[in-house]
């Protein structure tokens, strides 16, 4: 039984940036993982290489021979049984919450029924808050005054 190790990193090359004035600090740094085109020169499609625990960057387009080589030469000690490839590396399934459902709250027919103003019951709650108020302005209780900075 072989031990464990993982598939030598891609490499790729260095973006020019302007901050660095057309010269990149270095030619090459370590990729994401192998584009589909260094994937189908060895024979494997896509799905084959996540199953052997290879990364694979579907957005890489560039096909470096490095590349290819290095992970021939990992792909024969596969095959020879010297290695064991490392788990599958599918992609990972983010599940995003959708955002919260926030209806506008004023006289549309999606805010009444939210604060449940469409039923029965609760149809006629404004018309019963102002005969309210109504009975209270009669019987001089305040309650305006009471509820807001200043008045009595």
């Amino acid at each position: 039984m072989g031990n464990i190790i993982p598939p030598p990193e891609p490499i790729v090359k260095v973006p020019v940036l302007i901050k660095h004035a057309g010269v990149p600090p270095r030619k090459y740094r370590k990729g994401r993982g192998y584009s589909k085109g260094e994937i189908q020169a060895l024979g494997l499609t896509m799905i084959e290489a996540r199953k052997l625990g290879i990364y694979v960057d579907s957005r890489r387009k560039t096909v470096y021979d490095e590349n290819i080589e290095r992970l021939k030469e990992w792909l024969e000690r596969v095959k020879k049984g010297e290695i064991e490839p490392p788990d599958p590396t599918m992609p990972k399934v983010i599940k995003v919450k959708p955002a919260g459902k926030k209806v506008f709250k004023g006289k549309t027919m999606a805010g009444r029924k939210m604060r449940g103003l469409l039923k029965k019951k609760y149809r006629y709650t404004h018309q019963y808050k102002w005969k309210r108020k109504q009975k209270e302005r009669k019987l001089k209780k305040g309650h305006e005054a009471k509820r807001h900075k200043g008045g009595h």
